[in-house]
């Protein structure tokens, strides 16, 4: 693989809602990530894949732990709206990261106060590097939003209050 081809990857990476990307063809090895706590530890992940798959996703899992902590006073602000918030509880259906909005840079799907239809995406959940939008189960208003982009979220665990 020559330089322009990795620089492509590069660009396209960057241009790409993708967080992490990894490639391997024989003795090369390149591994992307967006993700800010990431940044030192995606070098450090890629030896550890060939070892054992197990210890390679613990792995990637603490970098993305990382940035819940600073987006922690996100979740502070709605903190208010906590108390007053009813409605029934949208849980996760899977295990993976939450994702407030469809990329970095692009609003996010809903806001608390907004009014939602059912079927409506509230946000979406990645695991294992596919994308999975969580529908709105009922038409309603969001009266609370329980993760902070980019929380990692077990399966059953709260995302959105709908009322």
């Amino acid at each position: 693989m020559n330089i322009s081809e990795i620089k492509d990857l590069m660009s396209q990476f960057d241009g790409s809602s993708l967080r992490e990307f990894s490639y391997r063809t024989g003795d090369v090895e390149l591994a992307f990530s967006k993700n800010e706590a990431g940044l030192a530890a995606t070098p450090q992940a890629a030896p550890v894949s060939p070892v054992s798959p197990v210890k390679a996703a613990s792995s990637v899992e603490a970098p993305q732990a990382a940035p819940a902590v600073t987006e922690a006073p996100v979740s502070a602000e709605v903190a208010p709206a906590v108390s007053a918030a009813e409605g029934d509880i949208v849980e996760s259906p899977l295990v993976g990261v939450a994702y407030l909005s469809p990329a970095p840079d692009k609003p996010a799907f809903v806001s608390v106060g907004d009014s939602v239809k059912k079927g409506q995406t509230l946000l979406i959940i990645e695991a294992m590097k596919v994308m999975n939008e969580v529908p709105a189960p009922k038409d309603g208003v969001v009266t609370e939003i329980l993760v902070a982009n980019e929380d990692v979220v077990e399966f059953g665990k709260g995302l959105v209050r709908i009322k």
